[in-house]
């Protein structure tokens, strides 16, 4: 299994399990409020953030939520973790989740490719994915 940058095991049917668990335990609707990925990115020549495995960590666990709600699991909603790059309590500035990098130094913002697939996705209603 790969792993994140924080050494946790990428398990994409995570979503889709998790949601008919809690359904099938507990009969009320999920919102996942939190999932990403922790990746080394930084800005490249370009000035722009290329982070294909971020898209990819999401198309994948969304693909398993998507499954998961097409089956008749009430999914009300999915949030990614994060918007921005931001401290983490156990490792300061270290690992970057964010869909926006963040230059700690000047505050300086940069949409990550990420950023821009997710608009998409999210504008197209999940057709994308």
């Amino acid at each position: 299994m790969p792993r994140t940058n924080m050494g946790w095991t990428v398990t994409p049917d995570a979503l889709y399990w998790s949601v008919r668990f809690i359904y099938e335990r507990y009969q009320l609707p999920v919102i996942i409020s939190e999932n990403g990925v922790a990746i080394i990115d930084y800005p490249m020549d370009d000035g722009c953030v290329h982070d294909p495995q971020r898209i990819q960590f999401m198309k994948w666990y969304l693909r398993g939520l998507k499954r998961a709600a097409d089956e008749g699991y009430p999914v009300k909603g999915y949030m990614a973790w994060s918007i921005m790059d931001n401290l983490e309590w156990a490792y300061g500035y270290d690992k970057r989740f964010g869909l926006i990098y963040v230059d700690f130094l000047t505050q300086k913002r940069i949409l990550k490719d990420s950023a821009y697939w997710y608009a998409d996705l999210i504008q197209s209603n999940g057709e994308t994915l």
